[in-house]
């Protein structure tokens, strides 16, 4: 008989995604969210992307990310690099791309076990 540790499986999976909605371990998020493989999935406290500022951004440096996933609604945004400037001289990726590419690539991440942080912007309601 062979004995071996369990590795934990509990990551923060996104097991669903649609118009106003993002759905993370079967839970349902009606608004923009922060969410990394561990921890808390924490709201995003940005509901439009023309909001972003750069404070955003800094205070992702402490959760100490190697990628940030910036999933910015339906339609792909880009983020003006003054913005990412503080992630960008730690060395730290940020990609831009819409909210279904984002979740998508955010699973990869997390499943090679990548240290990636995902925001996910929902478009906001008219």
């Amino acid at each position: 008989m062979k004995l071996h540790a369990d590795q934990p499986q509990a990551l923060n999976t996104v097991t669903a995604y649609g118009p106003g909605y993002i759905e993370i371990n079967l839970i349902r998020h009606t608004e923009s969210v922060l969410v990394m493989p561990e921890g808390e999935i924490r709201p995003w406290p940005v509901e439009r992307f023309e909001d972003l500022q750069a404070a955003h951004f800094e205070a992702l440096l402490e959760l100490g990310p190697e990628v940030v996933l910036l999933g910015t609604g339906a339609r792909l945004r880009f983020p003006h690099p003054r913005l990412t400037a503080a992630l960008a001289n730690r060395h730290i990726g940020v990609d831009a791309m819409d909210l279904q590419a984002a979740c998508r690539t955010y699973n990869i991440l997390m499943a090679e076990g990548r240290r990636v942080a995902a925001i996910l912007m929902l478009d906001p309601v008219a």
